[in-house]
């Protein structure tokens, strides 16, 4: 098999079977085509049933030589590892050269958060006078109240909105449905945009369900509810690298920090794993022991 039709067939059961978002699989296609090229220059187009480990493993050393952050790496030998396991499981190949392929270790960051003031300041910074002031304070207070991923929210369609009950459907990764309760600030908020100010916009025919809407009456794309984060921070006045995420990750930290049970934050998430949702608690002891230096009288 040549490497066009691998990488499209390796496509197509990413999105078909494995029912992978977008982004994921043109990430996967992008990394599996990198390789491609590597080997076309290298070794003269070996396909890739005839590829090695050491092939491999000259390709991670080239793609760590032209200076790639140990993340981008990983995320590299994360796509190349799902290539060869599709392989192995068409029965196009029958060993797996990527099964002893090692990612570099990846120091885990813990994620910037917002304390409670600091998400004051930036809903209180929106000018409620501008058209879309409403919009994208209501922005604000569900990524903060819901604590939704970006994609999630700019897909957020009207008819998954209970407000009755309290609770909003979400579309998380990998397709899968998720609710998530509604707090009363997000609840209002959202009420306000779509009562008294969405209802007055040309909404395009195929975004008629979708909640956040520009002023053409289109969704909302991602770089713009990260233009509208940063600029709101901004004019608020922190000096904070912040991004919808940073919003996702208070959500969480202000859960646990209140004592939530890591079990629900994990749901409300959308977290594959329990792991994942941890980093919250190792961030919740990261202040308990600045807390500790800050106040105690023999911490010195």
């Amino acid at each position: 098999m040549d490497w066009k039709r691998a990488i499209k067939d390796f496509g197509n059961y990413l999105r078909l079977e494995r029912s992978m978002s977008a982004n994921t699989v043109e990430a996967y296609i992008r990394d599996v085509t990198q390789l491609h090229h590597f080997i076309d220059a290298e070794y003269e187009s070996k396909p890739p049933t005839q590829l090695e480990l050491k092939h491999l493993r000259e390709f991670v050393l080239r793609i760590s030589d032209l200076g790639m952050n140990a993340t981008t790496q990983a995320r590299m030998i994360s796509g190349i590892k799902a290539f060869y396991k599709f392989m192995l499981m068409e029965d196009i190949i029958n060993d797996n050269p990527a099964e002893l392929l090692e990612a570099p270790k990846i120091a885990r960051k813990l994620p910037d958060t917002l304390n409670e003031q600091e998400v004051e300041m930036i809903i209180n910074a929106i000018d409620l006078s501008k058209p879309e002031g409403e919009r994208n304070k209501a922005i604000l207070e569900v990524l903060y109240g819901c604590g939704l991923r970006v994609s999630e929210l700019t897909e957020l369609k009207i008819s998954n909105i209970f407000f009755d009950v309290g609770f909003v459907k979400v579309l998380g990764k990998g397709n899968k449905e998720r609710l998530v309760p509604l707090g009363g600030m997000a609840a209002k908020q959202l009420k306000t945009y779509i009562k008294e100010v969405r209802i007055h916009i040309p909404v395009q025919k195929e975004a008629e369900d979708i909640v956040f809407l520009n002023r053409r009456g289109n969704k909302l794309t991602r770089v713009m509810i990260f233009t509208i984060v940063k600029n709101t921070a901004e004019k608020a006045g922190l000096k904070k690298n912040i991004s919808p995420h940073t919003f996702r990750h208070s959500f969480a930290t202000h859960l646990i920090n209140g004592g939530a049970d890591l079990r629900a934050v994990q749901d409300m998430l959308g977290h594959e794993s329990i792991t994942t949702t941890e980093i919250y608690t190792h961030l919740d002891r990261e202040y308990l022991r600045d807390t500790i230096i800050s106040f105690h009288p023999r911490s010195t």
